[in-house]
């Protein structure tokens, strides 16, 4: 009996990525492209950690492979891996002009999710805050810009330096926005063109006494979470496909790689949606007195406050407070204290592993029971069913 022919094992395509590790966006295409290789693959993928902004990889012009995808961050980046004569995908496109196809967000419709939002919640006065000489935050500029003046509302501009990286600069930036941010009217709704530049918008809003939501709503992009998480307070963010442009950047790879021509018109990828947190968790206020009685109670709800704390606090009696709250907000304060101490309340049960008596002290509720019997009137379940509904 003859021995079967050993089969010839198929060539796996050899490409690299050179796509950043340092953000969110990059972290994500690479996800993007992994998902395609689990249902297409597989290749035989070279990739090492690096930041945006790092110089041309060293290896690439003796590297024998297939096809490129990269984050092309600067023309001798382009130089370099349109050198290689390789199939190429650009899924940044911050240089211009490149003989090689893009994948890339749609940045006007990213603008135009954040100019919704922040319309949606009344504000007639509006900010962008856009980095010099990086088209696509030009793109989600105009697009800004374009939406709240058709909506017959003004804009005002503020562009900073590309490069945040150092002391000096830093603060140099800070120094910017908060004049800028002193400029503004108030209350005034802000799309800042990515998360780590609304981290900085936030700073400037604390350094310039602008309360954040209350007169100052603030929305970055890119949705970087734990950036996002960890700014005071947590910053609503447009979340931009960056999975999906993965994706299709390996999508297309692999049909060039075959033989197929490139297209000659960038591929543009809708936005995945919009991540709301506390920086726009409000509707426009107008009574800079309401507006710091908003904020304090957002400062200080759990901390077992009442409203003869907050009228201490202002130069308003008990019962103007009242009727100029609920005519602001309509709700009263006692209403609004709740709200911000149920919020806490969710996030202690689905953050942490606390018991429930230490979730009702961190919560500002001097009793479980009575926290149980209003969480459960307010949200339709038990703190115990709500925790374990939330991690099932």
């Amino acid at each position: 009996m003859t021995k079967p022919e050993k089969r010839a094992q198929p060539r796996r395509p050899r490409v690299a990525l050179i796509v950043e590790t340092s953000l969110a966006s990059g972290r994500d295409i690479l996800r993007g492209i992994a998902r395609y290789l689990r249902a297409h693959g597989p290749w035989s993928v070279y990739h090492e950690p690096r930041a945006l902004e790092e110089a041309v990889p060293p290896w690439l012009n003796q590297w024998q492979g297939d096809g490129i995808i990269a984050r092309i961050q600067n023309r001798p980046i382009a130089d370099a891996v349109v050198g290689t004569g390789l199939p190429v995908v650009d899924v940044l496109g911050l240089v211009p002009g490149l003989p090689v196809p893009l994948v890339h967000v749609d940045d006007r419709a990213v603008a135009r999710l954040g100019a919704d939002h922040l319309l949606e919640r009344g504000f007639r006065h509006f900010g962008f805050c856009a980095v010099e000489g990086a088209n696509w935050s030009d793109a989600r500029q105009a697009g800004f810009e374009a939406i709240v003046k058709q909506a017959g509302c003004d804009c005002s501009i503020c562009r900073l330096p590309p490069d945040t990286r150092g002391l000096a600069n830093w603060e140099a930036q800070q120094d910017l926005l908060t004049d800028w941010v002193r400029s503004l009217p108030r209350p005034v709704g802000v799309m800042v063109c990515n998360d780590p530049r609304g981290q900085l918008v936030l700073e400037a809003a604390r350094r310039a006494g602008a309360a954040v939501p209350e007169q100052m709503a603030v929305i970055g992009v890119d949705n970087d979470e734990p950036l996002c998480e960890i700014s005071y307070p947590p910053l609503s963010s447009v979340q931009p496909d960056h999975v999906r442009v993965g994706y299709e950047g390996a999508a297309l790879l692999d049909r060039m790689m075959r033989g197929e021509t490139a297209p000659q018109s960038p591929v543009y990828v809708p936005p995945a949606g919009l991540v709301t947190r506390l920086s726009t968790d409000v509707l426009a206020i107008d009574d800079p007195l309401v507006a710091t009685a908003v904020r304090f109670i957002r400062e200080y709800a759990c901390d077992g406050i009442g409203i003869d704390d907050i009228v201490a606090h202002l130069p308003l009696s008990r019962s103007t407070l009242q009727r100029r709250f609920r005519r602001v907000l309509g709700r009263s304060v006692h209403d609004e204290i709740l709200r911000i101490r149920l919020r806490r309340v969710q996030e202690l049960l689905l953050d942490t592993e606390l018991p429930l008596e230490s979730v009702a002290d961190k919560a500002g509720f001097a009793h479980r029971q009575y926290l149980g019997e209003v969480f459960k009137a307010r949200t339709g379940y038990t703190l115990a069913q709500y925790r374990a509904r939330s991690r099932g």
